[in-house]
């Protein structure tokens, strides 16, 4: 199975790409601004999290990787409902943002829940 810290960045990774073949327009520029900043702090926030010096810590910083995941979600749906991109183009990217966000609210429950 693969590691979540490694998921979070492939996930970036795919975003980045995906926004780099936006239309050259101002909405697409702060739209992928936007998905670019979300996608990448989920990763980076997960790494943080791991490295934290208490459960509360653990459990703050889980929780900056859960509305930032959720936030990807948000801009995935307004670049796909805005016809900026294809639903087929973006709903692997969609679907891979909410089963990291769906991992990441069960990995709270259970950190809560000890």
């Amino acid at each position: 199975m693969e590691k979540i810290q490694d998921r979070t960045k492939r996930f970036a990774l795919e975003i980045i790409k995906f926004a780099n073949g936006f239309p050259r327009n101002m909405t697409a520029y702060v739209l992928g601004k936007q998905i670019i900043r979300s996608a990448t702090s989920v990763g980076a926030n997960y790494r943080a999290a791991q490295r934290a010096r208490s459960r509360a810590e653990f459990i703050a910083k889980l929780g900056i990787v859960l509305e930032e995941a959720d936030e990807t979600v948000y801009w995935l749906e307004m670049i796909t409902e805005s016809a900026m991109v294809s639903a087929e183009r973006s709903a692997p990217l969609l679907k891979e943002a909410n089963a990291i966000t769906s991992i990441i609210v069960s990995s709270l429950k259970t950190a809560k829940a000890k």
